[in-house]
């Protein structure tokens, strides 16, 4: 089986939790990010943008989610605001997953999401191969992301790349047959 292959079929969501205490180094980080920017796109729009977060802009973050949660829940539950806050300690390195719109929208919105989408995709194709934990997330406060990081105009945040060093083993992950989704046609 091609490296590819054997990535894509490895590839799985780490969670903080199962994160070590070890910073993931500059360069790999550069190699995560120059993978992306490889993502197909319509009219080579390259909607794809990323802001890197460590140290104390991680914990920053934190709190500005713990507090955006508290606000928008009617009781909030304390089991939650401790899991936000626990993620953002364990994390090395976020990338907030960005998208820039087109101004002239020479393609419809969901064509530069999706763009977006391919090129997390290759992020987390490599850092499979670097050995490097990570996962996507889209909490609700998202949406008000412009209240704590400056996007430029056009700019949506489409969610949070958690990423650290993990040894943790994950049983393997059994997908239903493709048999099941494929009609073909002739």
């Amino acid at each position: 089986m091609s490296i590819i292959q054997n990535n894509i079929k490895e590839r799985r969501s780490r969670f903080p939790g199962m994160y070590e205490d070890r910073p993931i180094e500059k360069d790999d980080i550069l190699k995560v990010l120059s993978s992306a920017n490889y993502a197909p796109t319509h009219r080579k729009t390259e909607p794809w943008r990323f802001k890197v977060l460590q140290g104390s802009a991680i914990q920053a973050l934190g709190e500005f989610l713990v507090q955006e949660y508290i606000a928008a829940e009617e009781s909030p539950s304390e089991f939650k605001t401790n899991k936000i806050r626990k993620k953002a300690v364990k994390t090395q390195t976020m990338i907030l997953i960005c998208m820039w719109r087109d101004p002239e929208e020479r393609v419809p919105e969901w064509e530069e999401v999706s763009a977006t989408a391919m090129a997390v995709q290759n992020m987390w194709l490599t850092c499979t191969e670097l050995g490097i934990g990570c996962y996507w997330s889209s909490p609700k406060a998202i949406h008000n992301m412009h209240k704590h990081i400056n996007l430029s105009e056009g700019e949506t945040c489409l969610g949070l790349f958690y990423m650290g060093y993990s040894s943790v083993d994950l049983p393997p992950y059994e997908r239903g047959s493709i048999d099941d989704k494929v009609e073909w046609i002739s």
